[in-house]
């Protein structure tokens, strides 16, 4: 096969929706695990699907996420490794259903003509295999930036995808995945491998036709078709009639959808007049007029947000025109984790600088759930009754 083949054959089209399935076995517990673990995404994935989870082990070498993690996900310290380096996976053989992670690739290097594991060393890769190899999870699903695919034509992929399957011995699958098309009004495309212990004949989730705009994830806007003045939120659905009984029942928290509670966006996120009209000047070599602001699908989120102030490369909303200059704002630290498709139970125990990094580094959970839904992670659960 071609390494760098990437087609819609590797799509599910013809298949049931994603949207629409059910899972085989829902009282079945996940034993999961995660390196590069950021805030979450997975274990944030599986709480919205209502599965029981049991996390194995975890771990992120930034402090920060770690605070996160603890707020938000049952984990101790034993479980929890700083640096994967010194992290010893083989006591957890045969006792993780699944395995996650996002290592950085930036520092591939391709040494020689051998394309095979040794080939990795040195780089974090390299200690995500290790980790596969070491306690062999049945499946695991490995997320990282589209452009590890054509890295040194090819060749850095070509390392990647023989090491899951050669050293690690594992079934492998990829395909570049768009947030855009999984429910996320974001434009975030990332390449999600997946290895199954087991053969396994595996077609990723076909699209869904995206139904919001960037602002149904703002705090403060109204304007909404999804806007339910009685519940003063704004109640998304990928299905109306759950929509309908979540409107009528505001005690309802069975479905996986988003409820939003309207709030008003602190001053502090507005800009100066200053900066607002440097955001807007007529851009540069890279960034040309018009510079567009407002946008229905978010451009891609960045873990730099807090200091960068490009309008070609951030997200700027002018929905309150009463504050600054046409009430120009970035996005808050709570709208970009909806954005990454993170409900807003989810704890915010970081500063604001901390959260922008977080949220940009994070996996959107609503793709992970789209890629769950989809294998039927229920199938390779335990029952621990």
């Amino acid at each position: 096969m071609n390494i760098l083949q990437n087609t819609k054959e590797n799509i599910d089209w013809e298949g049931t929706s994603w949207i629409v399935k059910q899972f085989s076995h829902p009282e079945m517990t996940i034993r999961l695990a995660t390196s590069f673990s950021g805030i979450g995404a997975i274990e944030y994935a599986l709480k919205r699907l209502g599965l029981n989870t049991k996390i194995v082990f975890a771990g992120d070498i930034n402090e920060n996420c770690k605070k996160s993690y603890f707020a938000n996900y049952d984990i101790t310290e034993e479980r929890w490794h700083t640096d994967i380096h010194n992290f010893d996976a083989k006591p957890y053989k045969g006792k993780v259903d699944l395995f996650v992670g996002g290592a950085p690739c930036q520092a591939f290097s391709i040494v020689g003509d051998q394309l095979g594991f040794e080939d990795t060393r040195g780089t974090l890769f390299r200690e995500f295999a290790r980790v596969v190899k070491e306690c062999q999870p049945k499946v695991f699903i490995f997320e990282n930036v589209q452009g590890l695919l054509k890295h040194d034509q090819g060749r850095t992929w070509e390392v990647v995808y023989n090491t899951f399957r050669e050293y690690c011995g594992y079934d492998v699958h990829y395909q570049l995945l768009n947030a855009r098309d999984y429910g996320i009004p974001q434009t975030r495309e990332r390449l999600y491998c997946i290895g199954f212990r087991k053969k396994t004949n595996f077609k990723y989730p076909a699209p869904i036709p995206l139904k919001y705009r960037m602002y149904d994830f703002l705090e403060d806007y109204i304007e909404s078709p999804y806007y339910v003045e009685k519940r003063g939120a704004k109640i998304l659905s990928q299905n109306e009639e759950r929509r309908k009984i979540i409107i009528e029942d505001e005690e309802c928290e069975k479905f996986n959808d988003f409820i939003f509670q309207i709030a008003d966006v602190e001053d502090k996120y507005y800009l100066s007049e200053k900066v607002a009209k440097y955001v807007l000047c007529e851009g540069t070599k890279t960034f040309k007029t018009p510079i567009k602001t407002d946008l229905d699908i978010a451009r891609p989120l960045l873990q730099t947000m807090h200091k960068m102030h490009r309008a070609g490369v951030d997200n700027y909303v002018t929905y309150n025109k009463k504050k600054g200059i046409n009430g120009l704002r970035k996005l808050t630290p709570r709208e970009c984790l909806r954005l990454m498709g993170f409900k807003d139970d989810f704890k915010i125990v970081v500063s604001n600088t901390s959260a922008y990094m977080e949220a940009g580094n994070s996996i959107v959970v609503d793709v992970l759930i789209a890629i769950l839904k989809q294998m039927d992670i229920t199938k390779y659960g335990i029952n621990e009754e």
